[in-house]
């Protein structure tokens, strides 16, 4: 009988694979790329995912990456100096890492805490300007809470050094910014100078002082300068907010009739005294600030007024009012007037003492 003729291989069966010198090379380093870059993601990962801690790491100008990597291994943030050198080399951030004072945790990836570093990811320190502040008293936070120095602060409020549209330098206005530092709060950071934080609040009334109320201002015929003037005083008066329309009226009925505003706040910003009560010896001060003996606005703002002050200035109540006087009753409200009789009653009935 004629043999079987021999099997061919199926056409999906794969041929056996056979360990040649190359092959086993191969493998090997294939082997080794796996365990590097195994390795390499152990390097980049968190030093401790389940760590909350958080560290402070100051960043100086000019810091080589060298100094910020062995400022971040020694406070037990990387694992490795090298991959995080290597790792500012292949995002191309040599000379773009930026100074500051920065907040990490060891829970955090080496490209995360990169990436905060790249965009300037700094640590803030919120402050905030109260409604009514003068320059001065908000000076006076700034320099307590540690974030400006007062000789330079004081030399740029002096020449108002920061450009700004309606800074006025003359032997009238008292400080070329006052009533332009807007009310809010704001983020310092370290290394912060006094120029930039005195541009951002300026900016920031800028922001909030938009073409809107610029044009009630032009519909009033009052300048931005006027209107943040008379802002100011209703500030400094208001202490019910329902109030502010009320007061403006108050003051726009006074001004078109030609009669002085008579405004406390004038007269204790003429004395720098912005919280004394005004006695009537004060009344007598000799500065154009005292709105007992000239007629019309203070030459400037005396103090910053809030959003609330600004839109009450341009939109008073429609009231007939010419005087107010406090209550004396703790809640800050005021009795308003049309006449002088009824004025000098209301003055008689609040000038009790309270529970009297």
């Amino acid at each position: 009988m004629p043999s079987n003729p021999p099997r061919r291989p199926s056409a999906s069966a794969p041929p056996p694979l056979k360990w040649t010198r190359p092959l086993v090379f191969l493998v090997v380093i294939a082997l080794a790329v796996a365990a590097a870059f195994a390795g390499a993601a152990v390097v980049i990962s968190p030093v401790d995912a389940r760590s909350a801690d958080r560290v402070v790491i100051d960043v100086p100008p000019g810091a080589s990456t060298s100094d910020i990597a062995a400022r971040l291994k020694g406070a037990g943030l990387i694992r490795s100096r090298s991959v995080f050198r290597l790792m500012v080399s292949l995002r191309r951030a040599d000379g773009h890492l930026r100074a500051g004072e920065y907040q990490f945790g060891p829970n955090m990836p080496m490209a995360e805490i990169l990436a905060r570093i790249i965009r300037g990811q700094v640590v803030t320190y919120p402050f905030t300007i109260p409604e009514g502040y003068t320059v001065a008293q908000i000076a006076g936070l700034l320099v307590r809470k540690g974030f400006a120095d007062p000789a330079r602060l004081d030399a740029i409020l002096k020449d108002a050094t920061v450009p700004f549209a309606y800074a006025v330098k003359n032997k009238v206005i008292k400080q070329p910014y006052e009533g332009y530092f807007f009310p809010d709060t704001y983020q310092y950071y370290k290394g912060m100078t006094e120029d930039v934080l005195v541009a951002a609040m300026l900016h920031r009334f800028e922001a909030n002082f938009g073409p809107d109320l610029q044009a009630r201002a032009a519909e009033l015929k009052m300048t931005v300068p006027e209107v943040v003037t008379l802002a100011s005083i209703i500030e400094r008066e208001a202490r019910v907010t329902e109030e502010r329309p009320l007061i403006s009226a108050v003051y726009h009925n006074r001004l078109k009739l030609g009669m002085k505003l008579d405004a406390d706040p004038t007269v204790r910003y003429a004395l720098d005294r912005p919280g004394d009560i005004v006695t009537f010896k004060d009344l007598e001060v000799n500065s154009p600030y005292n709105t007992y003996k000239n007629a019309g606005l203070p030459p400037g703002p005396i103090a910053s007024p809030g959003l609330a002050s600004l839109k009450a200035a341009l939109y008073p109540a429609d009231a007939p009012y010419l005087y107010f006087v406090a209550k004396n009753d703790g809640t800050g409200a005021h009795e308003f007037s049309r006449t002088l009789a009824e004025h000098l009653r209301a003055i008689q009935k609040y000038s009790k003492p309270v529970g009297h």
